[in-house]
């Protein structure tokens, strides 16, 4: 089979509504550690355009991420494609103030070179009141600048704080850790952002590090699941973070292999006896969990 071009895309990843009614791809790809090295330049753009081109149209990047760099790699990788790519990025918690998020937010498109992001999120939570962030956000939505609001690594205390506040009703994603070895958000953060209709995205859904990696994927039931698919291990923790509707991952990846099995693990349905192997070697929480982070 041929690779999928522009002209012969593969199908693009389903959705999940964001309480706007705006469709959200649920499989993306990150870009953390992009934009840090020149003479990965072209390989990260192009990169981005096969994940675009085998229809994982959601890309997540971030101001903090290579201080802007990688935005602009995310320019290179949409550019003359922009209408197919949802784009979410974030704003610095000490750039998250009433005129300071406005600003951030400037330069982001600037980077992007777009008139729009979809999805702008508070990176982490900082010093600078909320109240300032959110009414930042109102503004940049009523200029079309962005198109959702959100946040990141917000746990239960931090939304209800937020969701009291003048704007706070218009936070539509909330994004956080959240893999087979880091489950705690099952307990209480997970089912509460449901109750309320936000959108959880979960980063690093295959491991962050390669001891995590390692130590993630060398678990016999894992295995065992993987290779009763005939995928690898990676597919199977991905397809299982994706197991939900309103759950979205966003793996990095570069190489093209890694890219084309992210795809199908979009694809990919777990069983009953899938489930029960992998809770059984990565316990769900029994207790609530002060939200992990990396």
């Amino acid at each position: 089979m041929g690779e999928a071009t522009q002209t012969d895309q593969a199908p693009k990843v389903r959705t999940t509504p964001l309480p706007s009614g705006r469709p959200m791809p649920v499989l993306g790809q990150g870009t953390w550690r992009m934009g840090e090295d020149l003479s990965q330049r072209q390989s990260e753009v192009a990169a981005l355009r096969f994940g675009i081109d085998l229809g994982i149209n959601l890309i997540d990047t971030a101001e903090m991420y290579g201080e802007g760099g990688a935005e602009e790699v995310v320019a290179e990788a949409i550019a003359g494609r922009r209408e197919e790519v949802f784009v979410v990025s974030k704003v610095y918690p000490h750039n998250a103030t009433r005129h300071g998020a406005v600003d951030a937010c400037a330069r982001s498109l600037r980077r992007l070179q777009t008139d729009y992001i979809d999805l702008y999120l508070l990176h982490w939570r900082g010093d600078v009141p909320l109240s300032e962030t959110l009414e930042a956000f109102q503004q940049l939505k009523e200029e079309g600048k962005i198109l959702e609001c959100g946040v990141s690594n917000f746990d239960v205390s931090d939304m209800e704080e937020a969701l009291a506040l003048p704007g706070g009703d218009e936070i539509a994603s909330n994004q956080v850790l959240y893999n087979l070895e880091h489950r705690g958000i099952e307990w209480d953060l997970l089912p509460w952002s449901r109750e309320h209709g936000i959108s959880t995205t979960a980063y690093s859904p295959v491991g962050h590090k390669a001891v995590q990696q390692k130590r993630l994927f060398g678990k016999a039931e894992l295995e065992s699941v993987a290779a009763r698919h005939g995928v690898t291990p990676a597919q199977v923790a991905l397809a299982w973070s994706l197991r939900e509707p309103d759950v979205v991952a966003i793996p990095k990846a570069v190489k093209r292999e890694h890219i084309r099995e992210n795809r199908a693990a979009h694809d990919l349905k777990l069983t009953l006896q899938d489930f029960a192997e992998l809770d059984q070697a990565f316990p769900p929480p029994a207790r609530k969990i002060p939200l992990e982070t990396l």
